[in-house]
């Protein structure tokens, strides 16, 4: 899985648009956005092979978890219409991360 970098300036003017954004997503960017960033910071923070405690794990599975399946269902709505006329795609069939 390639890591993905950005500056602080590229952080920066994410997090204005998002306050720009004022529409019916605005929560849910502005959780995703807090989600990300307080999860590279831990990845950042972290050693390879460092050990946490298993709650954090099951945490950390069970967000990794929700996410995905968030993820998945957004995406095929996004190319449900473009899918018409050919045959269905399971949305639990497509692969995030790999």
């Amino acid at each position: 899985m390639a890591n993905i970098i950005i500056t602080e300036t590229q952080l920066k003017r994410l997090k204005n648009n998002l306050k720009e954004n004022k529409d019916g997503s605005y929560m849910a960017k502005q959780q995703l956005f807090t989600i990300a960033t307080l999860a590279y910071k831990m990845w950042e923070q972290m050693e390879d092979g460092e050990q946490i405690e298993d709650w954090m794990e099951s945490k950390i599975a069970q967000a990794e978890q929700g996410v995905v399946a968030v993820v998945k269902a957004f995406m095929y709505d996004e190319v449900e219409d473009e899918l018409r006329g050919m045959e269905k795609l399971d949305y639990n069939d497509l692969v995030i991360g790999m």
